[in-house]
């Protein structure tokens, strides 16, 4: 990693629904910003994607674990004084406090996409798990964060343009801090 103020303990979620770009967004930041990367769907328990690859909606006790899981992996990116960025749905608040665990090193950029651009691509994603059949409830299920909670950046822009809107606001919110 570069020596920079960014690399002092920071965790970054880019988060939204299935669909609205988190893993491409998320590795071109981390890339960018010399971090680490996880992909919160390679954490989930088995019994999660089966439930998601059968199209069922995953109920607030299925995600439980889930973000056990990535809540500890922050905190050891944290205390290790690292940095990494973390795609994850974290689509209720009350999924947002339990990564971040009130720590303000953990930052959430919400990825904001219509319902119909975002159908769009999961219609044409491969090799993936979660059918399109499941973004309603994903929407459904959805509480916006607040401009105090995350970083709103809108989708329908170009990645890179997306990337770099991402990456003006967390200097600017971590500049502040």
């Amino acid at each position: 990693m570069t020596d920079s103020p960014h690399n002092h303990g920071r965790v970054i979620v880019v988060m939204g629904v299935s669909g609205s770009g988190k893993s491409h967004i998320g590795r071109a930041i981390a890339e960018r910003l010399g971090a680490s990367f996880h992909d919160g769907d390679d954490y989930h328990p088995d019994d999660n994607v089966q439930k998601m690859r059968a199209g069922t909606p995953l109920t607030d006790d299925d995600r439980m674990h889930w973000l056990d899981r990535l809540n500890a992996l922050a905190r050891e990116v944290l205390d290790e004084g690292e940095q990494t960025v973390i795609a994850c749905s974290a689509l209720r608040r009350a999924y947002r406090e339990r990564l971040a665990g009130g720590d303000p090193r953990v930052m959430f950029v919400f990825l904001d996409g219509s319902f119909e651009t975002i159908r769009e691509r999961l219609c044409g994603r491969e090799d993936h798990f979660f059918p399109e059949s499941l973004l309603r409830s994903q929407f459904d299920t959805l509480e916006p964060p607040t401009a105090d909670e995350a970083i709103r950046v809108d989708i329908d822009a170009p990645a890179e343009r997306v990337v770099e809107t991402a990456l003006h606001a967390l200097d600017a919110r971590h500049s502040s801090a």
